[in-house]
């Protein structure tokens, strides 16, 4: 049963991280330079970097599941 707290308090972790990361990191991104696609450019860096970091949060979570699972099963 408690297994599933620290799944559940790990999902939380990382979305706050996430969440923290999109705001700091991700929302000052601006380019300069390219005229009309500035904003384009911008936004198109910023949309790579975030499906990166859900692909991670992804595979984060999967590891957290596996090894719950795991846990469960052996006790």
């Amino acid at each position: 049963m408690n297994s599933i707290f620290v799944f559940i308090f790990t999902m939380w972790i990382l979305m706050i991280i996430g969440g923290g990361i999109a705001v700091t990191v991700l929302g000052p991104i601006s380019i300069s330079g390219y005229g009309e696609l500035n904003q384009m450019i911008a936004s198109g860096i910023k949309a790579i970097i975030a499906i990166i970091l859900v692909i991670v949060w992804i595979i984060v979570l999967s590891k957290t599941t596996k090894w719950i699972f795991h846990k469960e099963i052996k006790s």
